[in-house]
């Protein structure tokens, strides 16, 4: 089968999948459902996995294009294919966590009335999925943006009867509205300044605009290409959830599990930070961009880690999670350490959706509970869900040898080094950011699995493992977040893996390069010489004690700085100023218009009070028109009159 074929095949699979489902689901049945929409994405897998194996043996860049839409003033607007080895990694972990999720669904959602109905968007949603990272251009990059933030849309609000659910919807499509603009403007910027639309295209003809300027306010000018980066950069804040565009992520959990795992680990959270590493020949023209991105970064890795600490909702606390871990991409794209954002989000993907996962296989142990201040002592019920959920938390806190350590580490690493401005105070929120973690990571295992009982006798009761169905995508993820890093470090970090997809970064100077890397031992080794692992212990020793050796100095520390802990329980005041400030604001300004502009201006002058002038008007003149001769006769000599007595005057 020609790649062309297999591209095909991998968008296609889900998308036939979707459709089927969607429009025919009553009559495929719930088995069927899940038989073709999982069907479908393991053939998207093994079509990925088979495309990574052709790149990493030395296959070359393969760009095609599939459908001519149009063609407008030269530009053309096509449907198109680019697989090197950066997208067939990218189509590898979606493909693989899409599928986990896929299985792992036919046990969550067993008695959902809406069974087919989540099949098919989460299949629709892949296919969105794939078709931004497989893009060769940037129509086709926006299309699939749009889609992935329209199916999220429809998966958060899955369950519609829920006022929350609702809300929280609604919130994720208005805030990703305001990134989306951002980007749609790069785009339209990329377009004025190179004349197309096709990547390589455009990344060969940029440096040209180097020497232009721009002029966003009068007499003040601005390159071009720092406009353009910035505004593209604005796209994934919404999409990447970056501060102060991070809102919507935490309430996108009222949707189920399976898509807090979906959308918030391989998927719909990292296209920001998948588009950004794309466009890094664009990114490496512009240093300004990388500060605003790498100070963004860093203030969204720490300040989102707080905020884990005080939460209590299970699923709320890996969001605050995935926000923090989504920071640190973010500040090693900054830094220009490409290949280490690209490495963290492949690591990341396995072990935030083993958490998610986890995580929903507890909440069916506790009959939908999610508070983690009525858990507590289910290590001893559900042993498998425990076991899984500790290697992913080692992972995501950097314990050396699992795969979260490699990457974070090496973000670490490349920051303290970089030679970007701002990239010293990242530094120092990703170092503190590591503590953080590691403080929330375990208070979550410490909370749910181990101390005394504290649900009720009912719950108690029945308490048990969750089915194979749920427990096996568990171990299945569970096994690259242990052994991945160990796999990759060496080519993706310190070989020539990303070499020709990606930038390399000229911005960290001393970065190690591949003659100083002998094995991840002995990167491991020279791990305990850090002060980044002691930061990581030092957190997980701060859990235990405060959460199992003395459990009553939380909230005693709570009460003793109230302040702060109101700050942090209330986010920041993020969602407040939002709904009460600027949505108020909105509100009171669209009034106005429709008030003072549409009914009393447009309305009331224009319409109606052109209406009312002419029937005064009208009223007056029909008074002339009596029907008597002698007025008219008398109206006459008078008009007679006036005009003879001007000619006079004008002689």
């Amino acid at each position: 089968m020609s790649m062309h074929q297999l591209c095909l095949l991998i968008v296609l699979a889900p998308l036939f999948a979707a459709v089927v489902t969607g429009l025919a689901g009553r009559y495929v049945g719930r088995a069927g459902s899940h038989w073709l929409c999982s069907g479908g994405v393991a053939i998207s897998f093994a079509a990925s996995g088979w495309i990574l194996k052709q790149m990493v043996d030395g296959a070359p860049i393969f760009t095609e294009t599939v459908y001519t839409w149009a063609v407008s003033d030269g530009i053309r607007m096509e449907v198109g294919f680019l697989i090197d080895n950066l997208s067939a990694l990218m189509m590898t972990v979606v493909s693989f966590v899409s599928l986990v999720v896929h299985i792992y669904t036919i046990g969550y959602m067993r008695d959902d009335p809406g069974y087919q109905r989540f099949f098919a968007y989460i299949s629709l949603f892949t296919f969105a999925m794939l078709m931004l990272v497989m893009s060769n251009n940037f129509l086709q990059l926006f299309f699939g943006w749009e889609a992935v933030g329209l199916v999220s849309y429809l998966l958060i609000g899955f369950w519609f009867k829920r006022p929350t659910a609702i809300f929280a919807n609604l919130k994720a499509f208005i805030v990703n509205r305001i990134g989306d603009f951002g980007f749609i403007m790069g785009i339209a910027g990329i377009v004025y300044y190179t004349g197309s639309l096709n990547y390589l295209e455009v990344f060969a003809r940029m440096p040209d605009t180097l020497g232009l300027d721009m002029f966003l306010t009068p007499g003040e000018p601005s390159k071009p290409i720092t406009v353009i980066c910035v505004s593209l950069f604005l796209g994934a804040m919404g999409k990447s959830a970056q501060m102060p565009l991070h809102v919507w992520l935490p309430d996108s959990m009222e949707g189920p599990t399976p898509i807090s795992a979906l959308i918030h680990a391989a998927t719909m959270v990292t296209a920001g930070i998948f588009m950004v590493a794309r466009m890094s020949p664009l990114f490496e023209l512009s240093k300004d961009a990388l500060h605003f991105m790498v100070v963004i970064g860093a203030t969204t890795a720490l300040f989102m880690g707080f905020l884990g600490v005080v939460n209590n909702d299970i699923k709320r606390v890996i969001a605050y999670s995935t926000l923090s871990q989504l920071g640190y991409m973010t500040v090693a794209l900054g830094a220009g350490a490409y290949s280490a954002g690209i490495f963290h989000l492949m690591t990341h993907a396995f072990f935030k959706a083993l958490l998610f996962l986890a995580a929903g296989s507890v909440i069916i142990a506790m009959h939908h509970e999610q508070d983690m201040r009525r858990m507590g002592g289910l290590r001893r019920y559900m042993p498998i869900t425990y076991w899984t959920c500790l290697i992913g938390a080692l992972a995501l806190i950097g314990f050396p040898g699992f795969s979260g350590f490699f990457s974070k580490d090496i973000i670490i690493e490349a920051v303290m080094r970089s030679d970007i401005e701002g990239a010293r105070f990242a530094y120092w929120c990703v170092l503190l950011g590591v503590f953080v973690t590691a403080l929330y990571s375990f208070r979550l295992i410490f909370m749910t699995f181990h101390g005394r009982e504290r649900m009720d006798e009912h719950t108690r009761e029945h308490l048990h493992e969750s089915p194979w169905v749920v427990t096996l995508p568990l171990i299945a993820l569970a096994i690259p977040s242990v052994f991945i890093g160990w796999l990759t470090v060496g080519p993706i970090m310190f070989g020539n893996f990303l070499t020709g997809s990606i930038s390399q970064g000229g911005h960290i100077p001393a970065l190690m390069v591949g003659e100083e890397f002998h094995g991840p031992a002995e990167f491991i080794a020279q791990a305990f010489a850090s002060r980044t692992l002691y930061f990581a212990f030092a957190g997980v020793f701060a859990a235990w004690y405060l959460y199992l050796k003395r459990p009553d100095l939380p909230e005693a520390i709570s009460k003793r700085y109230a302040r702060t802990y109101r700050l942090l329980v209330n986010k920041y005041y993020f969602d407040w100023f939002n709904e009460n400030v600027v949505a108020v604001g909105i509100r009171s300004f669209g009034t106005g218009l429709w008030k003072h502009g549409d009914e009393t201006a447009i309305d009331g002058v224009l319409v109606n009070g052109t209406a009312r002038a002419i029937g005064v008007i009208a009223a007056l003149v029909r008074r002339v028109q009596t029907g008597y001769l002698y007025h008219y006769a008398f109206a006459m000599i008078i008009g007679l009159s006036l005009l003879l007595g001007w000619m006079l005057l004008k002689s």
